[in-house]
């Protein structure tokens, strides 16, 4: 039988070394990891009044990490997509342990075995360019943080970014005295891409640069986009921005019923590819080109 100390040895591992040394994953691939085996110990707790100390491998069988899985949906409300992560994530940890210990391969084997939840299939959510032009006026850009608000949409939709990517950036990321202007944005995997920027971003950007770092503090290292909390300085959250779309959202709704409900920051993404998808682009292009190439089609994002 195996002791608390093996699976809690394997556990560390497989958190601190196994995956962001071997595996190089990313820290919010890593975090998703660790979550995934909280809330496996929430559910042994919860449900199975299985203290933290108590969890062994013997403990962790099929069925039971079925139960795990359906009470995700069924208690938590996670969707099918969710509940595959979260399978996905045990099923990795489960092959590390075995890799470590070969005692451990049948319960790995019996691991593969839970089926993966089929899912319907998703309509992309998309704004028109009316939507999108809409969205952008919201912001009072008159007001320090409407201004900031409205850039950060604008970047990154010029970028087709994910909003972790954009909160990443620093100052040092930019290379405006290029001939053509690009950054550079670190995505999964911490892989870095070259995204060339459309010129009235880079107006945008210089503007935003005056106003949010003058040059007399400026400094490479340097968030692009930060909070101050109380006098403190500090990289701006995924938190802030959900919460400065929605609004944003809500407003644009009143103007233009073409604004989607519940406007998050993918959408931007979304609409990027969705757009260059109505030029003419070929979908198997999209997937390979930097975003920003046909946008300087777009021509009403210079009146903003």
């Amino acid at each position: 039988m195996k002791t608390d100390d093996t699976f809690f040895k394997h556990v560390k591992g497989f958190l601190t070394v196994y995956l962001p040394r071997h595996r190089c994953c990313s820290k919010n691939t890593i975090k998703s990891y660790r979550e995934t085996l909280n809330l496996l110990r929430v559910f042994l707790l919860e449900e199975k009044s299985i203290p933290f100390t108590k969890i062994s491998f013997d403990v962790l069988t099929n069925d039971l990490i079925c139960e795990f899985l359906d009470w995700l949906q069924n208690a938590r409300g996670c969707s099918a997509s969710t509940r595959n992560q979260r399978r996905a994530a045990l099923n990795a940890f489960f092959n590390y342990a075995a890799i470590q210990d070969p005692s451990l391969m049948a319960i790995y084997m019996d691991m593969k075995k839970i089926p993966v939840q089929k899912m319907g299939q998703r309509n992309v959510e998309y704004m028109s360019e009316t939507a999108l032009k809409t969205v952008f006026e919201q912001p009072n850009i008159a007001k320090r943080n409407g201004f900031r608000d409205r850039f950060f949409m604008i970047l990154m939709y010029d970028t087709g970014a994910r909003v972790q990517e954009i909160l990443d950036l620093k100052l040092k990321d930019f290379h405006l005295e290029s001939p053509t202007p690009f950054v550079y944005l670190t995505g999964k995997g911490d892989k870095t891409r070259t995204v060339p920027l459309l010129d009235k971003t880079v107006e945008h950007l210089n503007e935003y640069l005056k106003r949010f770092h003058p040059k007399e503090t400026r400094r490479n290292d340097m968030y692009l986009f930060y909070t101050v909390i109380k006098g403190q300085t500090g990289k701006m959250s995924v938190e802030n921005v959900a919460s400065f779309l929605s609004r944003y959202g809500r407003f644009a709704m009143q103007v233009c019923p073409e604004v989607p409900p519940h406007l998050h920051a993918h959408m931007f993404r979304h609409s990027r590819a969705m757009h260059l998808y109505q030029m003419g682009i070929p979908l198997s292009y999209i997937k390979r080109i930097s975003y920003s190439e046909g946008y300087r089609n777009t021509h009403w994002i210079a009146t903003l």
